[in-house]
């Protein structure tokens, strides 16, 4: 009966991140990230290396694949900002850090005070 809220401070990748959230962005009662929050499906950079083998694979002169994987990775940070994520509602929202507080405490006041049906997910599974 407790409720869920997910507040990501840093890094919120891959499975790890929705597991943590209750299973998926969408199931907490909010989900929002201080701006220093970034996503992925995975470390951005073992994302590039992996998306964009065939792509660093065909750059022949070493300089050059490493520029282009460090414009791949940038590339990648740039899309992962959390204020990206908020755009597309995928989180709820980005706040300063100093209105985490406030964002707990109006959550308490608004989620519903007892829920009738169960959701499925009504733990964090810690395994």
């Amino acid at each position: 009966t407790v409720p869920f809220f997910t507040v990501f401070l840093r890094r919120g990748y891959g499975l790890g991140a929705q597991a943590m959230a209750r299973g998926g962005f969408h199931e907490p009662f909010f989900a929002v990230a201080w701006p220093t929050g970034e996503f992925g499906g995975m470390g951005l950079e073992g994302a590039v290396r992996a998306g964009f083998r065939k792509e660093l694979e065909a750059v022949k002169d070493p300089r050059e694949r490493e520029a282009l994987y460090e414009k791949l990775v940038a590339l990648a940070y740039e899309r992962g900002k959390a204020i990206n994520m908020a755009s597309c509602l995928e989180i709820d929202a980005v706040i300063d850090p100093a209105d985490t507080r406030r964002w707990i405490m109006e959550g308490l006041k608004a989620a519903p005070a007892e829920r009738t049906e169960r959701t499925g997910h009504d733990f964090v599974d810690t395994w």
